[in-house]
C-alpha cells in the first residue's frame, strides 16, 4: 500500500482548517446551494430577455396609439375600411389598380 506524502506542496495549504472551510464554502455556493452562481445567472439572462421584450412592446404600443388615433375619426375609419375591406358608399363603384411588380407571386413572397 503506497502512503500519501503529506509534505505535498500542493496539498499543504489544504492543512490549514480556514482555507478548506473557504474551499468548501465557496464550491457550495457556486454549486449546490438554492441561490448558486448558476441560478443566479439564468434568472439574470432571463430578466436581460424580459427587458428588450418590454422595451419592444413599448415601441409597438407608440404606433399602435398613433393608428388608433388615426382610426377615432371617421374619416380614418373610412379610409381603413375602404383601403383594407374594400368597402364602399352605396352606389359608389370601386375600381382596384394592381400594378405587376405589386403583384405577389412565389417569387417575392
Amino acid at each position: 500500500m503506497k502512503k500519501i506524502n503529506t509534505n505535498n506542496k500542493y496539498l499543504k495549504p489544504f492543512k490549514n482548517i480556514y482555507i478548506l472551510i473557504l474551499v468548501v464554502f465557496v464550491v457550495w455556493m457556486i454549486f449546490f446551494d438554492s441561490n448558486s452562481w448558476f441560478i443566479h445567472h439564468e434568472l439574470n439572462s432571463e430578466i436581460n430577455d424580459l427587458e428588450a421584450e418590454k422595451d419592444y412592446y413599448k415601441r409597438n404600443k407608440d404606433n399602435d396609439d398613433k393608428a388608433f388615433k388615426k382610426l377615432s375619426s371617421q374619416q380614418g375609419l373610412e379610409k381603413f375600411a375602404r383601403e383594407e375591406y374594400f368597402m364602399k358608399r352605396e352606389n359608389e363603384e370601386i375600381f382596384i389598380i394592381e400594378y405587376e411588380d405589386s403583384l405577389k407571386t412565389k417569387d417575392n413572397e
